[in-house]
């Protein structure tokens, strides 16, 4: 039973070490001004937002296509993954909602969302 346990426990980045943000990212974020919104492409999704990236654009890919990600000051101590989706999302339904669409259609109200 233990190693089930164990294999369901998510280790966090020790403090010692501080949060992981790529050099190249740093390295590329340094040669730009301040409020320079020119898009910065990165392939790095697990880098910490830090405080000097406020202010910037991140062009983050997300395994098809690049992101464009405004950094604000909330974003703080978020990654830059979380904010660039890796699954499109179409709808639920099926034949149901494509009915209740269609019905809708026909009166001009909208449909209603199914949770």
């Amino acid at each position: 039973m233990w190693f089930m346990v164990k294999n369901c426990i998510s280790m966090s980045r020790s403090l010692k070490k501080g949060p992981f943000t790529d050099p190249k990212l740093l390295k590329k974020l340094s040669r730009l001004k301040v409020g320079d919104k020119t898009p910065i492409k990165t392939y790095s999704r697990d880098s910490v937002i830090i405080p000097q990236m406020v202010g910037f654009v991140f062009a983050v890919h997300n395994g098809k296509t690049f992101i464009n990600v405004d950094v604000r000051e909330e974003m703080v101590g978020h990654r830059l993954g979380e904010f660039a989706p890796t699954r499109k999302f179409i709808r639920h339904g099926g034949k149901m909602q494509r009915e209740l669409e269609a019905k809708a259609k026909t009166t001009g109200t909208q449909p209603a969302t199914t949770k």
